[in-house]
């Protein structure tokens, strides 16, 4: 598998993925400086986690009209693999590449933790490393990831099966869409979706962050090596 990271200033998260992407597949990726505006051939793009911009006007608004991102948006819609993690969501929300749009959180905190989510398609080529329905535990860290759309939006979400990671609530707490799951307050707790080519995946909570045994957990691993044995 090729992949491409493209680094924004105030991505904080592009070493991490390169990392995580290396081990997974063997070999490093092409980190590509946002004014670039052409991509090297790649089977996967990923826009990291990070505040790009500062996070200036609203996240990810300001790196979406970034020159490289004309390229990203051309190789999603041929079909290449995107995926956008944490910040990398909300320039994917930004540039139109998956519906909806992040919000401040709820309580207007930053929430930096360890969140159990679910999975809710096993699919390739992002969740083909995982069981559908299984738990899993990644880690979170934002100030704008309570994700909104409308009911229709969120209905048509719902009914394709393009949700693809849910929160849900921690021991002791009552699940419930809406309820104590998402701490953010995503709309029907929702943690990631895919488009309807199921070809670009956003999701809030960070894969690269749970890849090796130091990191205290391992479930984002199966993450990038679904994508490799996929791609």
């Amino acid at each position: 598998m090729d992949a491409a990271v493209v680094v924004f200033p105030g991505s904080n998260c592009d070493r991490d993925v390169a990392v995580a992407l290396t081990r997974a597949c063997g070999r490093a990726p092409a980190m590509v400086w946002h004014r670039e505006t052409e991509l090297p051939a790649a089977d996967l793009i990923v826009l990291p986690g990070g505040f790009s911009y500062g996070d200036y006007l609203r996240p990810g608004a300001m790196a979406a009209q970034s020159p490289v991102m004309r390229e990203v948006v051309a190789r999603a819609q041929a079909g290449v693999a995107v995926l956008g993690i944490c910040n990398g969501f909300q320039v994917l929300t930004e540039c139109g590449l998956l519906p909806g749009v992040l919000m401040r959180n709820r309580g207007l905190r930053f929430l930096c933790r360890e969140a159990p989510l679910q999975v809710e398609a096993a699919e390739p080529p992002f969740t083909a490393g995982y069981r559908a329905g299984e738990r899993i535990r990644l880690p979170i860290a934002h100030n704008d990831g309570n994700f909104f759309a409308d009911e229709d939006t969120l209905d048509r979400l719902e009914g394709e099966g393009l949700v693809a990671l849910r929160f849900v609530a921690g021991p002791g707490a009552a699940e419930g869409a809406n309820g104590p799951a998402a701490a953010n307050g995503a709309c029907r707790d929702i943690a990631g979706i895919v488009n309807a080519r199921r070809n670009v995946l956003g999701l809030m909570p960070h894969p690269e962050r749970a890849c090796e045994p130091a990191h205290g957990n391992t479930d984002g691993a199966r993450l990038f090596a679904g994508l490799a044995s996929s791609l």
